[in-house]
């Protein structure tokens, strides 16, 4: 069930605000919201709810386990049990994600030593299966560490794990970010006024902008690379560009928003990363609850940069490589990890110093390695993204087609591209810089935009049943 879905919107969330707003000074709350929360998770695919329960059931488990021996017992006893739920934990996740991607691997070396090929198993990929296992793995991990107590009632970790705003495609919140406000939180008026206004701007950004985008960029990547002239390529990478931002960050407003409604604190995980001078920041602005896991349970672990510059490019070559492995089963997908840890590598090795002296033109640059980044993340086909790539690197070379552009990307698509850009950080930079930003924010000018803006989505909802969303498949 998408946030995005008539659904969701006029049915599942006024239900599950309604049966909140009635048991609000009452111990059934969290189970509400967690029957909630499964109910909106079993939607698509009923059977899957059942490798939820095992998830919450392992890691309350696990936390228990490790409380019990935190004392009195050798070190090695909670180790063992850290290990053995991370492992249970990582083949969970590797079954339904990795196999395919395994089984073809071996595939491959049988093919060599002449031997037969296995049959690829389609397994079909439960929903945010990698944003809730990241989320647990952080409970148990920080249990471990001391850093938090394990939680007593099932309850509130399994509503820890499946409370359906973050649900599906993050934020990942650590557990000690929430954990008393799962025990004890109030809804006031006007957080609840903060988390519609900011549902109504996610909602906003993902029917507008990211879903018209869409659909330019679906049709040029669905023909065939050799057929795009240089500026086709360029377009559809552009196009792309911007969906992946307005679709990835508008879900992630929406759950911080409703985050609110339900009287969490969700930590922002988007802060205009495209404004990035260098891949360094913009992965300091980009999914950053993804890259404060890696940093906080991989990198720093690894050593960090506390053992010697070689280790330290290797610590971040890793980070990278897994964050690709991540994002999907696929060589392009660990490519454009390792891409982008290429990159942080350079900058620690003196690009970094080198684009300080250029100032503005830091942006061009961070902007133009993403670009060709989200073409790699985009195309699962290596030769087809080389390809596209080449065109880009060199347009002039590719002019001839027997394409028609405006058959495959309409003008609306078009026009909306400068409002794109504008809204990706410009706007709201120069807003805050004049004063106007405050001003703005809960006036009635701004409460009239916003009734306007959701009327605007429920007619786009309702005339269309188009409505992707990208890491849905993450």
């Amino acid at each position: 069930m998408l946030f995005s879905s008539m659904i969701f919107l006029w049915i599942f969330l006024p239900v599950v605000l309604a049966g909140s707003f009635l048991l609000r000074k009452t111990r059934a709350l969290n189970l509400f919201l967690v029957l909630a929360s499964l109910f909106f998770y079993a939607w698509g695919e009923p059977v899957n709810v059942l490798l939820m329960l095992a998830s919450i059931l392992l890691n309350y488990g696990a936390g228990r386990l490790l409380a019990k021996y935190q004392k009195d017992d050798p070190y090695e006893v909670k180790k063992l049990i850290l290990t053995l739920d991370i492992l249970l934990n990582l083949a969970l996740l590797g079954y339904f994600k990795y196999l395919g991607l395994l089984v073809e691997g071996v595939n491959a070396v049988l093919g060599l030593l002449g031997g037969k090929a296995l049959e690829v198993p389609a397994v079909a990929l439960p929903i945010g299966i990698s944003f809730f296992t990241f989320q647990a793995l952080s409970y148990v991990i920080d249990v471990y560490r001391g850093q938090v107590q394990a939680q007593k009632k099932w309850i509130n970790v399994a509503l820890y794990i499946s409370f359906f705003p973050q649900l599906i495609a993050g934020p990942i919140v650590r557990y000690r970010e929430i954990n008393e406000q799962i025990e004890s939180r109030s809804v006031t008026w006007d957080g609840f006024a903060q988390g519609v206004r900011r549902f109504i701007y996610g909602l906003s950004k993902k029917v507008l902008i990211a879903n018209v985008l869409a659909r330019g960029a679906d049709a040029l990547y669905k023909l065939d690379a050799g057929s795009l002239t240089g500026g086709m390529a360029w377009l559809a990478a552009i196009l792309y560009t911007f969906q992946i931002y307005y679709d990835f960050s508008g879900y992630s407003d929406m759950a911080i928003g409703l985050g609110r409604m339900f009287g969490f604190r969700f930590s922002e995980n988007f802060r205009y990363p495209y404004l990035s001078r260098s891949i360094r920041e913009f992965w300091r602005r980009w999914h950053i609850s993804l890259s404060t896991w890696f940093k906080e349970y991989v990198y720093i672990p690894l050593g960090g940069n506390r053992k010697g510059k070689a280790r330290t490019y290797l610590n971040l070559t890793i980070v990278f490589l897994l964050t690709g492995v991540w994002h999907g089963a696929g060589v392009t997908f660990i490519l454009w990890g390792l891409y982008h840890g290429l990159f942080s590598v350079l900058e620690r090795l003196g690009l970094g110093r080198a684009l300080k002296k250029i100032g503005p033109l830091g942006f061009l640059y961070a902007f133009i390695v993403v670009v060709f980044g989200w073409v790699l993340f985009r195309v699962e086909d290596l030769p087809a993204a080389l390809q596209l790539m080449g065109r880009m690197l060199t347009p002039w070379r590719y002019t001839a087609t027997s394409l028609h552009l405006y058959d495959y990307v309409s003008r609306h698509m078009l026009m909306l591209l400068p409002a794109a850009f504008l809204g990706m950080g410009p706007v709201q930079a120069l807003a805050e810089r004049a004063g106007l930003a405050e001003k703005w924010k809960g006036s009635w000018l701004e409460a009239l935009a916003l009734i306007a803006l959701l009327a605007l989505c429920i007619g786009s909802l309702a005339s269309s049943t188009y409505n992707p969303f990208i890491y849905f498949k993450f």
